[in-house]
């Protein structure tokens, strides 16, 4: 049975291992050794063209086309907007929002705060360069937002339709709430497109309203369309972590959520519910993400798909949006279509109030259904602490609490193995050619003492699916990005820069499998010292905050090991 335990703890060890280097090796660019290997886009910047938009949907019929040469003589005017969280910059040709920048969130760590906690260590170290602000739509990319519209009647404004500014404010100032942008299209088949944008304090969003005039002398029923457009290039995350995804997601009521590969769209593998009568698209990355919702109940339908074949667009661009069919005007008169464009950061809380499900665009990976809870719980705790690192270790000692009876009966069977150990070898040497009644004899001493031999694995078998979740909520959530602990740990979300943390992690398993019971086995006892090495070799590139878990949880079960040992008089 002690052979049965170990075997289980061999088993468990090694497919952690397993699924956290696999895991680490898709974050970092790698291909899953259970998945295909994904096709690679290019990620070289090029011209910013017009775009696409939907090829055909069962009213509009063929979008309106445009030839980079077209595009390139309207008249383009870069309008910015700065609010006290965003800064967007917005082309007249179209309307598009081609530039989004988040001023409180940077590249890289504050250099400041940064220096200030080497200089607590006494470490000094210059920055070597100067963090700018992340940003979502950019023309490397030809990320950008766009919207027009489109009739089976004939072309309407579109987003390659030069627009006009009205005179207004650029910029929200000291005790303004909200600033506006107001463009203005030419007629175009007798119809007139005015788009006002509307930027608040503190959000992440836009408003966007579409209002079609009808200046013509005939009935003409237009569709709005909203749509994301980007290349199929990776974003980094970091220093050390890329994302988990970098794509299309469209959720609506009946579907939920559901991600799009590039690859897939390439392949023509989409398959989504194109009709629903709510939903929502995005462009989800790393922390971060875009998407275009309409909270109203209404007919829409879906679409996605690679742009390549359009004059003027990269044949790597892909577009993902939304199409809604507006009632008929007659002449003289008009219609008003309201919409958000959310661009910012995967804030759980903040999403799920935006909309529906939008939350789901925060990538957990296979164990959502963990670390969701799990998040709720450090979000709560964080609430109180105030410090995400000094949270994770509130997370381990309420963990600790929760399941002490588990792990006090566990150890006590292993200090009770420990104590029979002598006894065990003994009995083995005597009985080592009558396996059958040395495995009788064994069963016996473990009664007498009351020792599970298998007791010690349950705990394991709990921590782990919590500890996997965990590096999940690490990885994918954006409060704890550049987020400090102390001293010389200033981003929990990438690795501990002087691999302090993992030696530390490393030296408090190898004291645990001292405190535990030996093998009878040679081999199982060298094995049992090499896993706490193999497993703290993993810890060196991992997250600091997910080796403050897994350290902290040593640190705990040694505590309570040794005083157990120390009860029981074992040493």
């Amino acid at each position: 049975m002690t052979d049965i335990r170990r075997t289980v703890l061999w088993v468990v060890f090694t497919m952690s291992l397993v699924l956290l280097w696999d895991g680490w090796q898709k974050h970092n660019g790698h291909p899953s050794m259970f998945s295909p290997t994904p096709k690679a886009v290019s990620t070289a910047p090029a011209t910013p063209a017009s775009g696409g938009v939907p090829a055909a949907t069962s009213v509009a019929g063929q979008a309106p086309a445009t030839t980079a040469a077209t595009a390139a003589a309207a008249p383009s005017e870069k309008i910015t907007i700065r609010t006290d969280v965003l800064t967007v910059t917005v082309d007249t040709l179209g309307g598009d929002i081609v530039r989004a920048e988040l001023p409180k969130y940077l590249t890289s760590p504050d250099p400041t705060v940064t220096d200030q906690l080497l200089q607590m260590v006494h470490l000094q170290k210059k920055p070597e360069f100067t963090p700018e602000p992340v940003v979502l739509f950019n023309a490397a990319q030809h990320y950008r937002a766009q919207t027009g519209l489109v009739s089976a009647q004939g072309p309407l404004p579109a987003h390659t339709t030069p627009m006009t500014p009205v005179a207004g404010e650029r910029e929200l100032k000291d005790g303004q709430d909200e600033v506006k942008l107001r463009l203005e299209s030419a007629e175009v088949g007798g119809v007139k497109l005015i788009k006002t944008f509307t930027f608040k304090r503190g959000a992440y969003t836009v408003g966007v309203t579409h209002e079609v005039v009808n200046h013509g002398a005939a009935p003409v029923t237009p569709q709005v369309y909203l749509q994301l457009v980007r290349d199929g290039s990776t974003v980094t995350g970091g220093a050390a972590f890329t994302p988990s995804f970098t794509g299309p997601a469209i959720y609506n009521d009946k579907t939920k959520f559901k991600t799009l590969k590039f690859e897939d769209i390439d392949k023509g593998k989409v398959d989504i519910e194109k009709q629903a009568n709510d939903g929502w698209v995005s462009m989800v990355q790393h922390y971060f993400a875009s998407a275009w919702l309409v909270n109203e109940p209404g007919n829409r339908e879906f679409f996605v798909r690679k742009l390549a074949g359009q004059a003027g667009v990269r044949g790597d661009t892909y577009a993902a949006g939304m199409v809604f069919t507006l009632p008929t005007l007659q002449p003289d008169t008009s219609v008003t279509q309201q919409a958000t464009l959310f661009a910012g950061p995967q804030e759980e809380n903040n999403l799920s109030k935006l909309a529906p499900g939008l939350e789901r665009v925060k990538d957990y990976g296979m164990l959502t259904i963990l670390a969701e809870p799990l998040f709720w719980l450090l979000d709560k705790l964080h609430g109180l602490i105030g410090n995400w690192g000094w949270t994770i270790v509130a997370l381990v000692l309420l963990l600790k609490i929760a399941l002490y009876s588990l792990n006090a009966s566990a150890y006590k069977s292993m200090a009770r193995m420990k104590a029979v150990a002598p006894r065990i070898n003994e009995m083995k040497e005597r009985l080592k050619d009558k396996p059958q009644e040395m495995q009788q004899e064994m069963m016996k001493i473990y009664r007498e003492e009351k020792i599970n031999p298998i007791g010690g694995c349950l705990p394991i078998f709990l921590q782990m699916p919590i500890f996997m979740a965990l590096y999940w909520v690490l990885l994918s959530t954006v409060e704890m990005r550049q987020a400090p602990w102390t001293l010389w740990i200033t981003d929990l979300s990438v690795r501990d820069p002087y691999f302090i943390l993992p030696l530390l992690m490393m030296a408090s398993s190898l004291f645990q499998v001292w405190l535990n019971p030996p093998a009878a086995d040679p081999m199982q006892q060298k094995m049992m010292w090499i896993m706490p090495v193999a497993f703290g070799v993993m810890f060196f590139v991992f997250p600091s905050g997910l080796v403050l878990y897994w350290l902290t949880n040593n640190i705990l079960s040694i505590a309570q090991q040794w005083l157990i040992n120390k009860r029981l008089g074992v040493n």
